[in-house]
């Protein structure tokens, strides 16, 4: 039993982009937080500002083995999301969103904690319905270079409801939407970063294909705030719930807000679309907003002036 009145938080992945910006806020909230990171994609830059902190613990662990600690909630956020990181090594990929599941679950039932899986909504795939609602089961390649991260999330949706059937379990599933915001890894290949990092550089920007392809853009902090609202929520609203901004942007137009944003001198450059990619993307947030009264806050311009001035700090402290 937890004699004190914060709650014990275990953050899988919580060195990561997201996983840093939501130990962050359970600190600001009051609670005691253990981040766990294996430093794949994670990094202690981005925890650095938390380790002063007599209520934040930093943990050195790999999800795909056990774990033994006694929590009262769990945020499983670990696992490399995009595609650079997560087609490097395909199989470790697999096994970190399966076994780490099946870890956390475990976990969990073991002290009876309440469980959130950061899921994605690349387990729509290449949607064939368009927003895309929690009641769509996807249109996913199943063999495919992306399938090791669409088809890892789609399985640990399977486990986390499983084990809520079997045993009884508290869980929470969110969807997330593309988010962007400071700390996201420089070189994950993701648009926002990549559009960025070119931008700054003064280097051509990539797009891929015509650059008609949408994405919906959640700035971190509106997304962080809809975790914590999910995990708040009375135990019978388990989720999926599509966590998202459902504003659309093209390709073509983040980059030339982007380029606007930065003062920068960079050409479009147009290469061949990637396998699998998907050529729309967007959230149908009803659900949250009907059961959270959760919607995005912040607007792309808004969310990316810091972003930018995030990347632009992060440049100029690179080794020459």
């Amino acid at each position: 039993m937890n004699y004190s009145l914060r709650k014990r938080i275990l953050v899988t992945g919580g060195a990561g982009f997201l996983g840093s910006h939501l130990c962050e806020r359970l600190l600001a909230d009051g609670h005691d937080v253990i981040c766990l990171d294996n430093f794949f994609t994670g990094t202690k830059d981005n925890i650095a500002h938390l380790l002063e902190s007599p209520y934040f613990e930093l943990m050195r662990h790999d999800v795909t083995f056990p774990l033994y600690v006694e929590v009262d909630e769990i945020y499983n956020l670990a696992c490399p999301a995009s595609p650079i990181h997560y087609q490097f090594d395909p199989v470790q990929t697999t096994k970190t969103s399966v076994h780490g599941a099946i870890n956390m679950l475990g976990l969990a039932k073991r002290v009876k904690a309440k469980i959130f899986q950061a899921s994605t909504s690349e387990v729509y795939g290449d949607p064939a319905i368009h927003p895309q609602p929690e009641h769509y089961w996807g249109h996913v390649n199943p063999i495919g270079p992306r399938s090791c991260y669409d088809e890892g999330k789609r399985c640990a949706e399977t486990l986390f409801f499983d084990y809520r059937r079997q045993h009884g379990m508290r869980i929470k599933v969110a969807r997330i939407f593309n988010t962007y915001g400071p700390r996201m890894h420089p070189n994950d290949g993701r648009v926002v970063s990549n559009f960025i990092v070119q931008a700054l550089r003064n280097k051509p920007i990539t797009i891929y294909g015509e650059g008609t392809q949408t994405r919906s853009f959640c700035y971190v902090d509106d997304l962080i705030e809809g975790f914590i609202r999910l995990m708040n929520s009375p135990d019978d609203l388990t989720g999926p719930v599509n966590l998202g901004n459902p504003g659309e942007f093209t390709m073509i137009e983040l980059a030339q807000t982007i380029l606007e944003l930065t003062g920068s001198r960079s050409q479009l450059v147009h290469e061949a679309l990637p396998q699998d990619d998907p050529k729309q993307r967007k959230p149908d947030i009803g659900l949250a907003h009907q059961h959270l009264g959760w919607e995005p806050k912040i607007p792309l311009r808004e969310g990316l002036e810091p972003t930018i001035a995030y990347f632009a700090d992060l440049l100029k402290r690179e080794p020459n």
